[in-house]
């Protein structure tokens, strides 16, 4: 099975719409990492897959507290917690143990990761990673899945896309 594909979007509410898509097509127990410079839409995304989820509230970027946590979601497969992580500003390792983050990372939640490089010594391996590339009209975005889980996801999202 293609458990990889590169979807053009062309602005910023294509963005919204693909996150969306994704909230959707979102099964537990995933770790996504989000790959871009600054600017290219990865918190973005992660709005329009809190809004898939039927989420109505402010979503804002971690920068500061790393963190922002979503919980107890519904979707069409039972209640999901959802961990929005930003490490642009990440370097104390003592600090990831202290606060317990290693715990989000469970069968009931989705983790998605911008900046992972700033941790991955410490992160788990992604089932999914998501590549944003600013182009001069809008971006690209790659999606790669390594895991079983990360197959069913990516094929709901195809679905969805066909």
């Amino acid at each position: 099975m293609d458990n990889n594909f590169t979807l053009d979007l062309a602005d910023e509410a294509a963005t919204l719409s693909f996150g969306s898509t994704l909230g959707k097509a979102i099964i537990p127990n995933l770790t996504i990492y989000l790959h871009g410079d600054l600017g290219a839409g990865k918190t973005t995304l992660v709005r329009g897959l809190l809004q898939g989820l039927g989420f109505s509230g402010k979503v804002k970027s971690p920068t500061y507290t790393l963190v922002e946590p979503y919980e107890n979601l519904t979707t069409e497969n039972g209640l999901l917690n959802l961990y929005h992580f930003d490490l642009y500003r990440f370097n104390d390792e003592e600090e990831w143990e202290s606060a317990g983050f290693r715990d989000y990372f469970n069968k009931e939640s989705v983790c998605l990761i911008e900046w992972p490089e700033k941790a991955e010594h410490i992160l788990p391996m992604p089932d999914i990673d998501i590549y944003f590339k600013i182009k001069p009209t809008g971006r690209d975005v790659h999606i790669d899945g390594h895991s079983l889980n990360a197959q069913a996801c990516v094929k709901n999202i195809k679905e969805l896309y066909s």
